[in-house]
């Protein structure tokens, strides 16, 4: 009788333990941004990813939602000090770092610190890439990677962020 009576106080100890351990990787007032991206790899053959996107966060930590025109999320990373991880179709790989994770999402390693001051309207350095800001004002803009090889492009439109 007692050992049943102990199940449900140790069931309810291990939620509220676990919810404790489940705190997002980014504060309430981290700037959230929406929209849609293309990325163009010119490989042999050439990749192409289109999609819509959810991003919090920052260069340091935060959360990339890749989502079909449907809203369904197609794939999740996230990342820290401590990694990155990318899960998708039930899955969960685990990365040393960003660059290493977009590389296994998209084919290439995309400048995410630098999309981050793009994303602001900053025309921040990223080595091998140009970006074009001229449309910013719209909520779009155009980056190009020419080095190294493969050649990649990279356009999105945008939401403006919420607080």
């Amino acid at each position: 009788m007692r050992r049943r009576a102990l199940w449900p106080a140790l069931a309810g100890l291990c939620t509220w333990w676990l919810s404790g351990c489940a705190t997002p990787t980014t504060d309430r007032h981290t700037p959230t941004w929406s929209g849609r991206f293309a990325l163009r790899v010119l490989a042999e053959p050439p990749q192409a990813v289109s999609a819509g996107f959810e991003l919090e966060g920052g260069p340091e930590a935060g959360v990339l939602r890749i989502v079909s025109p449907i809203g369904q999320t197609l794939a999740t990373a996230r990342w820290s000090s401590a990694g990155a991880t990318l899960e998708r179709q039930g899955s969960e790989q685990r990365h040393a770092t960003l660059d290493a994770l977009t590389e296994a999402l998209t084919g290439t390693p995309l400048p995410i610190a630098a999309l981050f001051a793009w994303l602001q309207g900053q025309a921040a350095h990223a080595e091998g890439w140009t970006v074009d800001l001229s449309a910013h004002h719209q909520n779009r803009l155009l980056a190009q990677r020419h080095n190294p090889l493969p050649t990649a492009t990279l356009r999105v439109v945008f939401e403006t962020p919420t607080p």
